[in-house]
């Protein structure tokens, strides 16, 4: 008998303290930086984001949302036997979020690992965790996005710290006898490593490089629209489907002309698309689950309808899945 992977609940996570495009304006004004409202909006669509408070953690915001999605699945903390958390914004040095998050969640025994793709990282993730379960490593698995990414930002280049935001999502992933995830579809090319990337680290006590977020917004853009085009009928033809069989498709929320663009060379129109990058932000890794989950329990995406979720990030990583939910 064939076993599938099926996505059987979802949740989120966000944190309380919401900063408006306006709320921004005042924050980089304070610090001698100009910018406006209709700046941020025209070339990225974002009007506001979230911020943790300095106690905060990723495993905090993950927790929160594994929990939501373990209630949805009807599936006890308990029967989780495989935990994967993206993120690029780990509690620690090590051990992995994934433990801290597993501690946190009361159990203990199965694997629980990070993955390090950046924006792509949930695709990465939940590409792993599918093959996982479908080669009967595991039967319920956590696939956790959690970023803080509120803590890379440079508040003096306001071409970067306007675009992101902190937030976390979950799904639960099931061992199933009918088809769920039906491809997928994962890459890098490391030669783009410069043009999004944070170029610092710990040695010694000390930090050495420049611990915040550096990125070419006109390289990225244009390597993103070509990237997320390939990648998304490259699943569909392992799927043997073809966009006339998308029923919603879930982009990594980095800005809306990049959505748009794609949107367009899949002919298919925006309101079949989910939208969060508006009121989240960028939220690296947590994005697509983020608005998965919102877009589900807005009773949008209903049992049955075919997904295309698909991401791109530093790395330069990019990739997608499809999957009937």
């Amino acid at each position: 008998m064939t076993r599938y992977a099926r996505i059987t609940g979802t949740g989120s996570s966000l944190p309380p303290r919401r900063l408006s495009n306006a709320d921004m304006v005042t924050l980089l004004a304070a610090r001698g930086v100009e910018t406006s409202d209709d700046w941020i909006v025209e070339r990225t669509g974002i009007r506001a984001r979230h911020f943790v408070a300095d106690n905060v953690y990723a495993s905090d915001l993950a927790l929160q949302a594994c929990l939501q999605a373990l209630d949805a699945a009807a599936v006890p903390a308990s029967e989780i036997d495989l935990i994967i958390v993206a993120t690029s914004t780990p509690d620690m040095v090590f051990p992995s979020t994934a433990a801290i998050l597993q501690q946190k969640l009361g159990v203990a025994g199965c694997p629980a690992f990070d993955v390090q793709a950046v924006c792509s990282g949930f695709i990465y993730a939940l590409t792993v965790a599918d093959a996982m379960i479908r080669t009967g490593g595991a039967r319920h698995a956590l696939v956790v996005g959690a970023e803080v990414f509120s803590r890379l930002l440079d508040f003096n280049d306001r071409t970067t710290c306007v675009l992101f935001g902190d937030g976390a999502g979950a799904v639960v992933l099931q061992a199933s006898d009918t088809p769920g995830i039906l491809a997928t579809d994962i890459h890098a090319d490391g030669k783009h490593t410069s043009i999004l990337c944070v170029p610092g680290h710990v040695a010694g006590g000390q930090i050495l490089g420049d611990p915040l977020l550096k990125m070419d917004g006109q390289a990225v853009f244009k390597l993103a629209v070509g990237v997320l085009e390939d990648t998304a009928r490259a699943v569909l033809d392992k799927a043997g489907r073809t966009t006339a069989d998308i029923d919603w498709l879930i982009p990594h929320q980095a800005n809306i002309r990049i959505m748009q663009s794609t949107a367009r060379k899949l002919k298919l129109p925006m309101d079949k698309v989910v939208v969060t990058v508006d009121q989240h932000g960028n939220t690296s890794a947590a994005s697509i689950p983020l608005a998965l989950d919102h877009a589900v329990r807005l009773g949008h995406i209903k049992k049955g309808d075919t997904l295309m979720l698909e991401g791109v990030g530093g790395g330069f990583t990019w990739g997608s899945v499809l999957l009937d939910f």
